[in-house]
């Protein structure tokens, strides 16, 4: 199973770190692992350079732009994908981030992926378990358009 963690990233630090996602990457993963006093500090930071999810924003974005795709479906703020391909993948809103689970093939959370660079163009996924991360609509692309 991978399981990634999805932040939207206050503009003006989505550019600052463009390239240098590492550091980013560094905070959240020093949260996980903090307690006490050092965890709430990280929390304010992770705070401070995120903003907060538009949940029903986000809702009428997916429902529009997957009730026709085989395989959706959605229950209390957690929208599914199973595929023919033998893949599924489960995406659920919090107010500070998003949490996609998925197996097998790319392609279920491939179709998440994509509605969401086009809602938001700064949003960081993060794996913390494979030490994997990057920006679901790089900045470069973003410039070109």
């Amino acid at each position: 199973m991978r399981t990634y963690q999805l932040y939207l990233i206050e503009d003006e630090f989505a550019s600052h770190y463009f390239g240098r996602e590492r550091i980013l990457f560094n905070l959240f993963y020093e949260f996980q692992k903090s307690y006490g006093e050092m965890k709430s500090i990280l929390s304010d930071q992770i705070n401070y350079v995120t903003k907060p999810i538009s949940q029903l924003k986000l809702q009428q974005q997916l429902q529009f732009s997957l009730k026709r795709k085989m395989g959706f479906t959605e229950k209390n703020h957690t929208f599914f994908i199973i595929n023919e391909k033998m893949s599924t993948a489960k995406l659920t809103i919090f107010e500070r981030y998003l949490k996609l689970e998925s197996n097998g093939y790319y392609d279920a959370e491939t179709i998440f992926f994509e509605v969401l660079r086009k809602l938001e163009p700064s949003f960081l996924a993060i794996d913390l378990t494979h030490y994997r991360f990057g920006w679901l609509k790089p900045i470069k692309e973003r410039n070109l358009v």
